[in-house]
This record gives C-alpha cells, sequence and structure tokens, in this order.
C-alpha cells in the first residue's frame, strides 16, 4: 500500500468526519437553548453512552479483524455465522440490563437529577444500537470500505441536528427530547451499517463456538475500553459530584474531547491495513503516518484552544457557556496524551499484542477510582480544574505505558548450550 493511497483514504475519512463532527457539533448550539443543567445532563448522558459502547469496541475490531482476514467461502460462513450469533446474544445482554435499570430507576433519576425518565430510557435504548451498530461498521472497515463508513459518519450526524432542532428547540423537551434525537440518528446508522453489510452476514452461517470467540474479544474489549473509560468518566463524576456548573465543564468538555474525533480517521484507516500486514508478515509505516499526522493535527487544535478557547464556545453552545473558557486549554493539553494513546493502542490490538491490557486496565482503574473518591470524600477542595488535571495526570501514564509496548523489543530467545 503506497503512502498516497492511506492518505488518500484517510483524507476522506478526515473529511468525512470532519462533516459529521461539524453537524455533531452543530447539535450544540440548539441544545443549548435549554437551561444549562439541563445541557449538563445532557452531556453527562451522551458519556454514559460513550461508556456502555465500551463493549462494542471490542465487537467492531473482532469483526473489523474477521472480516479483513476472511478471503475464502468458509471465512464468509464463519463471518455469517458469528454476526447472527453475536447479534442475538448481545440483545438478550442488553435486556438483562434494561431490568436492571428499571428495579433501580428511582435511585438513578434521584441521584442524577433527571427530570423526564424518558431521557434515561432513550438512553437504554441507545446501549442497544450501541452493541449492534459496531458489528456493522466493523464489517465495513475491514472490508476497507472507506467510502460508506464515511458516508455513515454524515448521515447519521445531519439526522441527529435535525431532530433536536425539532424536539428541543421547537418543541422545548429539553435533555429528554434530545437524548431521543440522538437514538433516532443512531437507529439510522445501525441500519444503515446492515444494508451495506447485508451480503456478508446473510449468507449461510457456519456453527458458532463462544467461548473462542470470548476469549479472542475480551482482551480487545478491555485495552480499547480502558481508553474510552479514560475518555468519557470525568464527566459522570462531575455531574454526581459537582453538579452546580456542571453545564459549564460539560461545555468544556465538548470542545476538550473534540480532539479525539478529530484524528479518529486515521486509526480508521490504519487498523485494518495493520492486521492484513500483521497477517501476510510484511513491514508497515503505516502506524509511523498515523501518529505522526496525529500529534500535528491535535496539537495544533489544542494550541488554537489555547489562545483563542473562547471562539468554539462562542461558535458552539453561544455566550451564556463562556465561563467555561478558562477550562479548555487545561482540557485540550490534558485530552492530548490520550488522543495520541488512542492511536498506539489500536496499533497494538490490530497485532494482538496483549500483554499491554492489564497494565492499561490498572491505569484506567485506577484513574476512575481516584476521581470518584477523592470528589466523593472530598480529599481537598475540588473544583472543576482539579477534575480535568488528574486527568492529565493518569492520561500521561496512560501515553507512557502504550509507548513502552509499542517500542520495547521482544526479549531474545536464549538457545540451550546443549543444543550449541
Amino acid at each position: 500500500m503506497s503512502k498516497l493511497t492511506f492518505f488518500r483514504q484517510s483524507g476522506w475519512l478526515v473529511i468525512a468526519t470532519g462533516l459529521g463532527g461539524i453537524f455533531f457539533l452543530a447539535v450544540h448550539k440548539p441544545a443549548s437553548k435549554m437551561p444549562v443543567e439541563e445541557y449538563g445532563l445532557f452531556t453527562t448522558l451522551l458519556q454514559v453512552l460513550n461508556q456502555m459502547s465500551i463493549p462494542a469496541v471490542g465487537l467492531q475490531t473482532i469483526f473489523l479483524q474477521q472480516t479483513a482476514k476472511g478471503e475464502s467461502a468458509e471465512d464468509r460462513r464463519q463471518l455469517a455465522g458469528a454476526v447472527r450469533s453475536v447479534l442475538k446474544g448481545t440483545f438478550v445482554l442488553w435486556v438483562i440490563c434494561a431490568a436492571i435499570v428499571l428495579f433501580f430507576q428511582a435511585h438513578i433519576v434521584r441521584v442524577y437529577d433527571i427530570k423526564n425518565p424518558l431521557a434515561l430510557w432513550a438512553t437504554i435504548g441507545l446501549g442497544l444500537t450501541s452493541l449492534w451498530t459496531p458489528v456493522m461498521s466493523g464489517m465495513l472497515q475491514g472490508r476497507q470500505d472507506f467510502i460508506w463508513l464515511g458516508i455513515n459518519n454524515i448521515l447519521p450526524a445531519i439526522t441527529r441536528l435535525l431532530f433536536i432542532i425539532i424536539i428541543v428547540q421547537l418543541l422545548h423537551c429539553e435533555a429528554a427530547g434530545a437524548t431521543v434525537a440522538v437514538l433516532i440518528s443512531s437507529v439510522m446508522a445501525m441500519l444503515l451499517g446492515a444494508w451495506k453489510t447485508y451480503d456478508l452476514w446473510s449468507g449461510e452461517p457456519a456453527p458458532f463456538f463462544w467461548k473462542p470467540w470470548l476469549l479472542r474479544v475480551l482482551p480487545l474489549t478491555l485495552g480499547m475500553g480502558a481508553s474510552t473509560l479514560m475518555f468519557t468518566f470525568d464527566m459522570i463524576a462531575v455531574r454526581r459530584f459537582l453538579p452546580e456548573g456542571s453545564g459549564l465543564y460539560g461545555a468544556a468538555g465538548m470542545i476538550g474531547r473534540a480532539l479525539m474525533f478529530l484524528v479518529a480517521p486515521m486509526t480508521t484507516v490504519m487498523f485494518p491495513k495493520i492486521v492484513q500486514a500483521a497477517a501476510r508478515a510484511e513491514r508497515s509505516d503505516v502506524l509511523a503516518q498515523a501518529l505522526g499526522a496525529t500529534a500535528l493535527l491535535a496539537s495544533g487544535a489544542a494550541l488554537f484552544c489555547t489562545f483563542f478557547g473562547e471562539v468554539p464556545l462562542r461558535v458552539v453552545q453561544g455566550a451564556k457557556f463562556i465561563g467555561a473558557a478558562p477550562l479548555i486549554p487545561w482540557f485540550t493539553w490534558c485530552m492530548l496524551p490520550l488522543t495520541l494513546s488512542n492511536v498506539l493502542v489500536n496499533n497494538l490490538m490490530a497485532r494482538e499484542r496483549y500483554a499491554v491490557v492489564p497494565w492499561l486496565v490498572v491505569v484506567a482503574v485506577g484513574y476512575c477510582s481516584t476521581l470518584w473518591f477523592a470528589l466523593r470524600y472530598q480529599w481537598f477542595a475540588p473544583t472543576h480544574l482539579h477534575v480535568i488535571q488528574t486527568l492529565g495526570i493518569f492520561a500521561s501514564l496512560f501515553l507512557l505505558i502504550c509507548a513502552w509496548f509499542t517500542w520495547k523489543r521482544p526479549a531474545a530467545k536464549t538457545v540451550p548450550a546443549s543444543a550449541a
């Protein structure tokens, strides 16, 4: 694969993801018309959605790998059997989780100050689409159908924006209406992906065996899910323990987290190419290209936000959120190491180098525990800035671990003296 091909495909996904990101960010313009604390709830529910997507990270990756490696008729039968079985299994899991939420509904609504339970149940509905959509996206990415992968970034974003304008701005349904709009757009993305991959999973299925499949998907889920947990946990903790001003924090967080979406196309193109290169024992410089482009784009965006942090706030959320401006430089620079880590994690998972996984999980769990207990028991006078700084410290440690496992050389095998 030539560098031109990589950057042409990445370029299209940058355009598609960029347009999708613009429409997704534009969602926050009409959404910001709701009361500030309702907006804080909406941004919190978006991060809950990202956390519910943690199992889906492994799902997308495993189906990406299986599609990228599958060339024979038997491979396609195995893929069809896996897709159908996983869709059924995740539906059963979703029903069980929904029943648990129903049991604890009163507690959840009270603790997180959810005025309309419809917001909670729309989020639960999003849980199912977050499990099924990555299965379809993984197949699209694995067959390197980047055209439709890009289109499926743009159309649901436009749909989300239109429905939020209708439901929130015109009908004044606040956080519940915004969450329903997100659900509608997510269903559209899932159906579009199912349509474009129908030929892959509609054929004659081979028998599916759960145990070996789970042994493959578990390290992928934990490794890539650790990054997602680091990326999303702060907003949930802030809403729980620092609810006053959570709307302003959510506004700053949306700008800071946009770094990840800005560079996501690099890893989207990189992953299947590394999978194929590893399967064929070929050398590839895709990691260097993706990491260099990510560092350049993300650093440039963070530098812009350092000097002009008010600009994205005024454009995306409006003047009433301008109080969040001092947090934005901190957010973007503390999010930068996590953004770079995401490239390295994708590379390690694509090469099936799973020794890094326990270390990533330890850092992610350590970060969540530290933040939760520090806020709950007020180890210090907690502020929103302390929350961001805690994220930056653990994100830097996360990056160092990823870098170590990426470039460390495997130990040389010793030859017994008797064999010499």
